[in-house]
């Protein structure tokens, strides 16, 4: 009887690419055949930010992408209490990403 192959998958991670970018916006678009996500860096004071990295996926790996982070924010916050989302109020100079909890057409 053959033993079951391990399903492990070798990835190589460079050190460029390793040290990461950050970003704190992501926009987001798609059409039929493609999701595009803008990773963007805003900083006070300047005037024009710029997309620091651009992702391109297909529908059904953007589909696994969300259900991967949902697992891994549920993760997190068992191990380390609810993340709170800050709302965009005055004096803000960061503009947070817009959440909409509840479905629309329900209160």
């Amino acid at each position: 009887m053959e033993e079951p192959k391990n399903n492990q998958l070798e990835i190589d991670l460079n050190h460029e690419v390793a040290q990461g970018t950050y970003a704190n916006l992501a926009i987001i678009a798609h059409s039929t055949s493609e999701f595009i996500v803008d990773f963007v860096r805003l900083m006070p004071g300047v005037p024009k930010p710029e997309v620091k990295s651009r992702i391109i996926m297909t529908p059904e790996n953007a589909k696994r992408l969300m259900l991967a982070l949902q697992d891994n924010i549920r993760k997190f916050e068992q191990d380390c209490g609810v993340i709170r989302l800050v709302q965009e109020g005055p004096g803000s100079n960061v503009p947070r990403f817009p959440i909409d909890i509840e479905p629309k057409g329900q209160a």
